[in-house]
């Protein structure tokens, strides 16, 4: 399904991923499109990465106080950051220079490819 190269000026969104005892858990998170997908960059060590990797279903909000608010649910893979430097630069773009692969502050990082299943409101068009 397509995603919107650019779902708003929004700095973050709400990722929402299923604990292990299938409570949600809902975290804020930096975020860029590309056209294909939603990219979130992450520590490895996040609780949303030990999540999403025992299952990958989730529910992502962009902007939900917003005129426009935009939801969606899908499935994240997980991607190495050294595989995506147009990702990476995505990132430097839309945050002023943040290196998104860049371990110092809370170790190795990882890339979280989020394929849109359905825009339960909002969405491209």
């Amino acid at each position: 399904m397509s995603t919107p190269k650019n779902l708003g000026p929004d700095e973050s969104a709400w990722l929402t991923t299923l604990s292990a005892d299938g409570s949600p858990h809902t975290t804020p998170v930096w975020f860029v499109a590309d056209g294909e997908s939603i990219w979130v960059a992450t520590s490895v060590a996040a609780q949303k990465v030990r999540n999403l990797a025992r299952d990958p279903r989730l529910s992502l909000a962009v902007d939900g106080s917003g005129q426009r608010p935009q939801v969606a649910s899908g499935r994240s893979a997980e991607r190495a950051c050294d595989q995506h430097p147009d990702i990476i630069a995505a990132f430097a773009a839309k945050y002023r220079g943040w290196d998104a692969a860049d371990p110092t502050h809370y170790g190795p990082r990882v890339l979280l490819e989020i394929q849109v299943d359905r825009w339960l409101l909002g969405g491209p068009g």
